[in-house]
């Protein structure tokens, strides 16, 4: 009985898998036959339901490469970007023409300044040592300065590293596949630069803040200035010395340079140590496109970090470059200047010649009236 049943079962379970089959190939012999388009769809190489499958839309991929916003699940919505084609422009741009102009801007400057040294030699006190002090920059007021020059010298160190250094210390490899000293010496320096490049942005905000607060009412340009500008504040011609009060014209310059110069990188710094969390630059187009230009204001997170970099550092190397005439004339420049930011003290002949106004006022007399050779130098009689 149980054998004839078991019979039974295989015999039923061969006839259906002979109808399975048979289907099957009918479904496949007939199948483009009573769907003539999934059959051309097919042939064509795509996928039928209107999916893209092989076939290649042009429009599709040319808004992807745009840098088209998908749809993801994860937090981070930037992902959805699948090409970001303004970062290839961002990096053309900063190994390209920003770091090249930027090198030559810093050479160039080193190079002329060689070269007026040697024509023009150290600029003297005309009328010599008088051995008499005058007080120049009190404690606060050289605080301030060097708070600000300290720290932007160390921040332009560090950040001149991340441009530039990777093509004078991080060669290629070993044949061993291990990088050598100098490599491994730049990879400690670079991260830990980083770090302080951070940390040392913040004095050199404090340095602007007080050095504004300290000195923006001596720095407002007036007619003098233009006197100073017309000879080039004597620094060409011996003997030549435009009248000047407590900031010359020159100075004025650099004054202003390192505080909307400094304000600038701070911004632009902030973005990036806080990234997409400070849009600059949307809104900056928008204003200036009110003056006739045509900027983009629909940028993306991405795009305002990149244009952040590229800001700071253009910014960073053009004050860099103003940085190192500063340090000169200074310095090895000019007889005695150091000395004002030095002790604060400096010697009342050096103050005449460049300051001569300054000084009648601190002394309480009269304004020279002419002010403009070695013989200003001697005081003139009080008031």
């Amino acid at each position: 009985m149980l054998t004839g049943t078991m019979a039974r079962a295989r015999r039923m379970f061969g006839a259906a898998l002979v109808v399975s089959v048979l289907a099957l190939g009918v479904g496949v012999v007939a199948g483009p036959a009573l769907h003539p388009g999934v059959a051309q769809a097919q042939e064509a190489g795509a996928v039928p339901g209107g999916t893209l499958g092989t076939a290649s839309e042009s429009e599709f991929w040319r808004d992807v490469r745009g840098g088209a916003q998908g749809t993801v699940s994860i937090p981070d919505k930037k992902a959805g970007v699948m090409v970001q084609s303004s970062g290839e422009n961002w990096r053309a741009i900063r190994n390209g023409p920003l770091s090249r102009i930027g090198i030559w801007l810093l050479a160039g400057m080193i190079v002329a300044l060689a070269l007026f040294f040697a024509a023009r030699g150290r600029i003297k006190i005309d009328s010599g040592l008088s051995g008499r002090l005058i007080e120049r920059f009190n404690t606060i007021e050289r605080v301030a300065h060097w708070l600000t020059a300290g720290s932007f010298v160390l921040l332009a160190f560090t950040g001149l590293n991340v441009l530039y250094g990777r093509y004078m210390f991080a060669g290629q490899a070993a044949p061993s596949g291990e990088f050598g000293i100098l490599h491994a010496i730049f990879a400690v320096l670079t991260y830990y630069g980083k770090l302080g490049h951070h940390f040392i942005a913040f004095a050199f905000m404090a340095g602007l803040i007080l050095t504004f607060g300290l000195w923006v009412r001596d720095n407002i340009p007036d007619r003098l200035d233009l006197k100073w500008l017309a000879v080039a504040g004597g620094l060409l011609t011996r003997g030549v010395h435009p009248p000047a009060r407590k900031f010359n014209a020159g100075q004025k310059i650099m004054f202003w340079a390192v505080i909307l110069g400094g304000l600038s990188l701070s911004l632009s710094g902030l973005s990036m140590m806080f990234p997409f969390t400070i849009p600059l630059f949307a809104k900056t187009f928008a204003v200036l496109n009110l003056f006739g230009l045509d900027l983009p204001t629909a940028l993306s997170g991405v795009q305002e970090m990149q244009l952040s970099q590229v800001s700071h550092a253009s910014v960073a190397l053009v004050m860099a470059t103003i940085i190192i005439a500063h340090i000169y004339i200074g310095s090895l420049g000019m007889e005695g200047a150091f000395d004002a930011m030095g002790s604060g003290m400096v010697d009342e002949n050096w103050a005449r010649e460049h300051h001569g106004l300054w000084v009648a006022e601190v002394k309480g007399e009269t304004p020279p009236a002419v002010h403009d050779g070695g013989a200003g130098a001697a005081a003139p009689k009080q008031a």
